[in-house]
């Protein structure tokens, strides 16, 4: 399912008329435009797979083994789901995502799972530790401002170690306030999705949202940006462009070379008669 040409000029539509602003910190941005997830999936070769007239997306991956769900008529806090099967070799994990994690954090998760893995790995904590951040301990952190919160906790139930992350309000004589939106991954989620959303969480590059786009809190602090509108739209084109050229030389690694196949042998038939 690419993304056709009819929903790239959308997306351009959407964006060209709205005057971009720099906002931070990216906890506090707001959701953003959701393109920003599914149109990296779809350039990567994730297909719809429920029903086009529903408010409900599911993008599924090629193997059939990922699948991402986007539900905003959703009951719970939680509007992105993630899913992995398990297989022979791999085990299956799970991620969730509130409504107003911005889409462009997500997107970079999104983008490290269809990527191929980092050969070095950093350490989330130390990522945090150098954009500013303040460590409570070994396994928990939180932004300059307090209301971002990255902890990694551990169940008794399960040796392995999963992944909390939230925003909430500042507490009003209680250490947080109500929560702002929370990600969830279990402690069988591939590390190097780990880093690449909290890697984008610290980012202290700002996002960039419309004049009149909802941010996640007040206390967010938005400048006029540089980029122009058409700017914009030409980041997110050429980020499709990155995603396409990676999945091409994927697919291309994955096919068997020719000169190294090994050599299809048949039984010799006799000669006809004449």
């Amino acid at each position: 399912m690419p993304v056709s040409e009819r929903q790239l000029a959308a997306f351009a539509a959407k964006h060209a008329w709205r005057i971009p602003f720099d906002t931070s910190p990216r906890h506090l941005a707001g959701p953003g435009d959701a393109r920003h997830v599914t149109h990296g999936l779809a350039t990567a070769g994730w297909t719809r797979t429920s029903d086009p007239l529903s408010a409900e997306i599911v993008l599924t991956s090629p193997d059939h083994r990922l699948t991402l769900q986007l539900d905003p008529q959703s009951v719970t806090s939680a509007w992105w789901r993630l899913r992995a099967e398990p297989t022979g070799t791999e085990p299956g994990w799970y991620g969730e995502f509130g409504e107003r994690v911005p889409a462009e954090i997500l997107g970079h998760l999104t983008d490290a799972l269809i990527a191929p893995p980092p050969t070095q790995r950093p350490d989330p904590f130390q990522v945090l530790e150098s954009a500013g951040w303040l460590l409570d301990s070994a396994t928990a952190a939180h932004s300059a401002d307090g209301m971002c919160h990255v902890e990694q906790r551990r169940d008794q139930d399960d040796a392995r170690a999963y992944w909390h992350i939230e925003t909430r309000e500042p507490g009003h004589g209680t250490l947080m306030g109500p929560r702002i939106w929370h990600a969830w991954l279990d402690g069988r989620a591939p590390e190097h999705l780990v880093s690449a959303f909290i890697t984008a969480l610290a980012d202290p590059a700002p996002l960039q949202r419309g004049m009149y786009d909802r941010t996640a809190h007040h206390s967010v602090v938005q400048t006029p940006s540089p980029l122009t509108p058409e700017q914009v739209v030409e980041a997110h084109t050429n980020r499709l462009d990155t995603v396409r050229a990676q999945t091409r030389a994927a697919r291309r690694q994955q096919r068997p070379n020719p000169a190294t196949a090994p050599a299809t042998t048949g039984v010799a038939r006799p000669a006809a008669r004449r």
